[in-house]
């Protein structure tokens, strides 16, 4: 009694098919193809990405930690210069 027969499946079927009608099924397995398809097609563009960005060193530029000080006579950049200023709720 642990399975079902072959012809529960085809009871099962005959249901949903009346219930959700051919159409729809169809219509739910092609939008369902449509959203892996652009899921590949977003994998692939970042695994591109991520490659052009590594071979690319000079687009990579140094920043300093928040909160770092530099040495005297350094040159600072203009937003180490000016501290951010924290967000004020309007009034």
């Amino acid at each position: 009694m642990g399975t079902f027969s072959i012809w529960h499946w085809l009871v099962v079927l005959l249901v949903v098919l009346l219930l959700f009608g051919s159409g729809k099924i169809s219509g739910l397995m092609g939008d369902l193809a449509k959203g892996i398809k652009s899921f590949k097609s977003n994998m692939k563009e970042d695994e591109v990405k991520d490659a052009s960005m590594a071979a690319d060193p000079a687009s990579q530029t140094p920043t300093q930690p928040a909160g770092s000080i530099s040495a005297p006579g350094a040159q600072t950049t203009a937003s180490q210069a000016q501290p951010a200023s924290p967000s004020r709720p309007a009034a």
